[in-house]
């Protein structure tokens, strides 16, 4: 989308940006966040700016086009402000930056801010126009289940007669097809989402699901600050990304920026397919606004407090909430229970296709935003919950006629560790059927879970094999033997193995594993990759376990 410079260079953006000052064609300009007016800028400049036309926004210098605006980012291990030649190079129209720099190309624009990453974001939703001011948006946040959660809500929307997009960590939806996401980052950055969202707007769509990150909902990125949010989602808060958050109480307080923002935001929105008046202009559209929460996490009521709107509430073990879980029994393909309703008094019984008895929780978040948003009941959209499809790479079943079970799921936290191990040991203890997980630990993230992981492991399974999750700069060997340091009570090489290539790991595994035997393949998932100190090789989890049954001749 091509926009003039001047038409989204206002007022309104030095404020939310925090600008200081505009550079361009040798003339320098200091701006005010407190002014309702830009500097008066002489004729031709003015008129130079205008002529300026912006084609999108960017933040990596490789991917510059002609016409972007290049935003320089501060990073972990290098600096956007080194590339602003190099996107220049490339067709830079205008740069955004932080620091003073050596040179400035008069034919460039130039805009200085406080805080080049913060700006990034209102910068990118007042170029696409605020489009999530024209959908209702539904935000879902925690530890585990929010790739899950956000899938489900989507899926039951559209089941629900309504157009919906969403994005999240494995696919995305915002046209008329879904697609995997090429990326490892749950929350992508500001222009990415804003220009998705602009994206399922012009395509007619109500309303958009958004899979929130802590990082994502962090100031100290603002991917999402932004976005209006309408609904918000906590699945749950356990021990995660303390490297970036510093203190759990941190960590949680920045997913609870979404609960915040729904008192910030004006719900009243102009839909693309909402009523018009009798001179074809569309009217807003207030969109309920609500919060939902986990009854069952310790934070529930900490979420609650942090808004002003109706929290809804959820249970799977039987604790008292809008929605609560009486009786609940799993099997490898789905599970049936029964869910008392707070507002009707009844029992409604539930059958999903969703391996793992943790997606009844899921499934009642889905069935709670739904019903609030479109005032369909809850036992109106029961009927649908058959039909909802699971995500790839969330306890996915490779079967492929071998004797024993192969489960590949993206557990990779002590807390989804202790959600998925145990329901698994406990239905296969009964046929004499053993545990075999395999693991790893991402690099250069918390490193305080990793022996966590492996106490969990070596409680709930038979055989731990330890591989590489992504590494990145680490040394694997010495990362795997901080995982290990959780497994002491394991012998070496009989119930414990560190075998750093994952498709040997995988391979090691089936050859260990007998009729009725489990091998629980953790920490992947859907992602495509898997990333080293200085390379990153394709990986496909699910891909590479059919490919080594092939070798041991299961085809089926």
């Amino acid at each position: 989308m091509d926009r003039r410079f001047s038409e989204f260079f206002t007022p309104g953006l030095v404020k939310r940006a925090q600008c200081q000052t505009l550079r361009y064609k040798g003339f320098l300009f200091q701006l005010s966040p407190d002014a309702d007016t830009l500097p008066a800028f002489p004729a031709t400049l003015a008129a130079d700016m205008e002529s300026c036309i912006v084609t999108d926004i960017e933040y990596d210098s490789r991917h510059i086009k002609p016409g972007n605006l290049y935003c320089a980012l501060p990073g972990l291990h290098t600096d956007g402000h080194r590339y602003i030649s190099q996107a220049i190079e490339g067709g830079a129209v205008a740069v955004v930056h932080q620091y003073e720099l050596d040179r400035y190309e008069p034919d460039i624009i130039y805009l200085q801010t406080a805080d080049s990453r913060f700006a990034m974001s209102p910068i990118s939703a007042l170029f696409y126009n605020e489009p999530s001011k024209e959908l209702g948006i539904i935000g879902v946040t925690g530890t585990e289940g929010k790739s899950t959660t956000v899938f489900l809500i989507y899926q039951l929307l559209t089941l629900a007669g309504k157009k919906a997009g969403f994005i999240s960590t494995v696919q995305y939806r915002i046209g008329a097809t879904e697609e995997w996401n090429p990326e490892h980052q749950t929350t992508p950055e500001a222009p990415t989402i804003h220009r998705a969202l602009a994206a399922m707007r012009d395509y007619g769509m109500e309303y958009a699901v958004i899979e929130s990150s802590s990082h994502g909902l962090s100031p100290r990125t603002n991917r999402l600050g932004d976005v209006a949010f309408d609904v918000g989602v906590m699945t749950n808060v356990t021990h995660e990304h303390l490297e970036f958050h510093g203190t759990w109480e941190q960590y949680r307080s920045d997913k609870a920026n979404l609960f915040r923002v729904l008192d910030q935001v004006n719900h009243e929105k102009a839909l693309r397919n909402g009523p018009l008046n009798e001179t074809g202009r569309r009217l807003p559209v207030r969109i309920p606004s609500f919060s939902v929460a986990n009854a069952d996490d310790p934070s529930c009521t900490y979420f609650a407090n942090a808004t002003e709107r109706r929290t809804y509430t959820y249970s799977i073990h039987g604790e008292d909430a809008d929605l609560s879980v009486r009786s609940l029994e799993g099997t490898d393909r789905g599970n049936s229970y029964d869910i008392w309703v707070r507002a009707t008094g009844e029992t409604i019984h539930v059958q999903d296709n969703l391996p793992g008895t943790f997606n009844a929780a899921n499934v009642m978040a889905a069935l709670l935003v739904v019903s609030g948003l479109t005032g369909l009941p809850i036992a109106d959209l029961v009927p649908l919950v058959p039909q909802l499809r699971p995500v790839r790479g969330r306890m996915t079943v490779v079967n492929r006629g071998q004797p024993f079970e192969v489960i590949v799921d993206y557990a990779h936290t002590p807390s989804s560790f202790e959600t998925v191990l145990p329901p698994i040991k406990k239905r296969i203890e009964g046929r004499g059927g053993r545990l075999i997980s395999l693991f790893g630990s991402g690099g250069e993230r918390d490193r305080e879970k990793r022996p966590k992981q492996g106490r969990i492991a070596a409680d709930w399974s038979d055989i731990v094999i330890l591989t590489d999750e992504d590494p990145r700069g680490e040394d694997p060997i010495a990362l795997l033997e901080e995982i290990a340091a959780g497994c002491s009570e394991l012998e070496r090489d009989k119930q414990l193995f560190l075998i750093p290539d994952r498709p040997q790991a995988i391979r090691k595994a089936f050859s260990l594993a007998r009729p009725g035997d489990v091998v629980l393949l953790l920490g992947k998932g859907h992602e495509n990759s898997i990333i080293y100190k200085d390379h990153t090789i394709p990986y496909d989890e699910i891909g590479e376990a059919e490919k080594a049954l092939a070798e041991l001749g299961f085809t089926n």
